[in-house]
């Protein structure tokens, strides 16, 4: 068995409002165990059989649309490869507000090009370093809340689905995830 946290994109800060116990019972009906959800973002974590994270995220979006009616997407990434990220951020030494670090998780690697065009909005001070299917934020001067440098920026400057969670939320997923 293998854990894996799935993470929903813009569940419950927008218009897509799910219940984190139906979130929790789609999972399990998909026959998925120890079921876990943080917060009321579209977290989960769950133990597997299964060894194939995009069937994983296909199988949760589908009954999500099926079951709910919500078109969401999902990015399912391992115990394993969670506790990585939270164990490879470039930026955790120079900042000690949770607040100001973020990961945005992407669906696949970005192609190089968008990642080396890839730049910060003028005026603002962010720190980033793309690594595979993350992009590591460090808010240097303030918050996500007044950036434009989010998560609908990085979608469409490198042209994948992504999906972002504060410092906090990655070290307790990569907790709920633990191997």
């Amino acid at each position: 068995m293998t854990r894996y946290v799935a993470l929903l994109r813009g569940v419950n800060v927008g218009t897509t409002r799910l219940a984190m116990a139906d979130l929790r019972r789609i999972v399990s009906d998909l026959g998925h165990e120890d079921v876990k959800t943080y917060l009321q973002s579209g977290n989960v974590a769950f133990g597997s059989t299964v060894r194939d994270a995009e069937k994983l995220a296909a199988g949760i979006e589908r009954a999500l649309a099926d079951e709910l009616g919500l078109t969401v997407p999902v990015l399912v990434r391992s115990g394993r490869e969670l506790a990585a990220v939270a164990g490879g951020n470039p930026y955790a030494d120079r900042e000690d507000d949770p607040t100001r670090l973020l990961v945005a998780f992407l669906a696949t690697p970005p192609k190089p090009a968008a990642a080396d065009a890839l730049a910060v909005p003028g005026g603002e001070n962010v720190s980033f370093t793309v690594t595979g299917r993350q992009v590591f934020l460090h808010y240097v001067d303030g918050g996500y809340g007044r950036s434009k440098f989010t998560n609908a920026y990085l979608e469409k400057k490198l042209g994948v689905v992504a999906t972002t969670r504060n410092w906090k939320s990655v070290r307790a997923l990569a907790e709920m995830a633990g191997v």
